[in-house]
């Protein structure tokens, strides 16, 4: 990172915490509060329902989604949105922000691949890219913060990086 100027190295930063704050909220709905029993009972199964039997998901996917996670929707709701909860925590805090970041990047592939039919089939490209709006952006987010290692900006990465220098 030598030669970045610091308010690019500050700008990221801004972005990993707003973003962290997001999945803050994600994760906060769906686990704690009146809101987490509905998403665990029948939100989450709302979304599986689209996802496979409306035909949203890619192949490959909506069979992956159908045998393995509808029989088990409920363990399912509970790991998306404890993973959410982490992404969150980590990103605020900048701590273990590659590691959030790649959890970050899986979570996304798995929605645009979930999603990745949904504003229907043969249409104008812009559709497609409307529908996906809320996904590629982020997928693109996190790929920016582990690049550049965005927790080592206001984050407890680089406080555990300069113990661990002190200590060599």
């Amino acid at each position: 990172m030598a030669g970045e100027s610091i308010s690019l190295r500050k700008t990221i930063a801004v972005a990993r915490i707003v973003a962290g704050v997001f999945f803050l909220f994600f994760g906060e709905y769906k686990l704690f509060g009146s809101s987490a029993a509905a998403w665990t009972t029948t939100g989450f199964r709302e979304y599986l329902h689209g996802y496979i039997n409306e035909g949203e998901a890619v192949g490959f996917y909506a069979r992956f989604l159908a045998s393995v996670v509808q029989p088990r929707s409920e363990l399912w709701a509970h790991i998306v949105g404890w993973g959410e909860l982490a992404i969150g925590i980590s990103l605020v805090l900048g701590l273990l922000v590659r590691a959030a970041s790649i959890g970050g990047i899986v979570h996304m592939i798995n929605l645009t691949l979930a999603t990745w039919w949904a504003a229907g089939r043969n249409v104008d490209i812009w559709h497609w890219f409307g529908v996906e709006l809320d996904h590629i952006p982020m997928l693109l987010l996190f790929s920016i913060f582990f690049v550049a290692s965005a927790g080592s900006v206001w984050g407890l990465d680089a406080l555990l990086r300069r113990k661990r220098v002190s200590k060599q």
